[in-house]
């Protein structure tokens, strides 16, 4: 963020979708990270090509090229690899509604990100004002879950919360994992 005379700018981190995949194949990870990060990355790339109709070598991440969202894409790939998950399962992905402030403009919740990402996969209607999945978990949900149910029969094993910054009324905003066995 910076001043020419009365002109304020503000300067957005871009990456282009080739340098992440250049970052992710020369970061040394073992084979199944690197290819579950760059599945989670192409997913969201072929969305924003889709969107603005240019292929995906061209494509350019405004949002999602943030390092948080890269860090959350790898971190993510890492878990699934220690933690020797075998099979994903989640429920219909709640979006929120209203709408949300995006480099394009105003834009209904889901952002069209969101929404291409998550052709296929099932969502579940709130009435929270609010963006509920960004594309970055939408990508993360929509490359690594095999299945969309209620929480299936199993031996639970362990559980995992992850918190959102945003406080609202009378819903937790966190994320909830359940491992277990079947």
């Amino acid at each position: 963020h910076h001043s020419h005379g009365n002109v304020q700018h503000h300067h957005h981190e871009h990456r282009a979708y080739k340098d992440i995949v250049a970052l992710i194949e020369g970061a040394g990870f073992v084979e199944p990270v690197k290819n579950t990060a760059l599945k989670i990355f192409k997913r969201i790339g072929e969305a924003e090509g889709h969107i603005h109709g240019i292929p995906l070598e061209k494509v350019h991440f405004h949002e999602v090229g943030a390092v948080d969202s890269i860090i959350d894409i790898i971190g993510a790939a890492i878990l699934i690899h220690q933690l020797e998950i075998d099979v994903i399962k989640s429920s219909p992905i709640p979006v929120g509604t209203g709408r949300i402030h995006i480099d394009h403009g105003i834009y209904p919740v889901p952002a069209p990100a969101t929404l291409e990402i998550l052709k296929g996969v099932p969502i579940e209607q709130s009435d929270i004002r609010f963006e509920l999945t960004t594309p970055t978990g939408a990508a993360i949900v929509a490359v690594l879950a095999e299945e969309y149910c209620p929480i299936p029969s199993m031996k639970v094993t362990s559980i995992g919360y992850g918190a959102g910054t945003k406080t609202f009324k009378n819903h937790p905003n966190v994320l909830r994992v359940v491992i277990g066995e079947e």
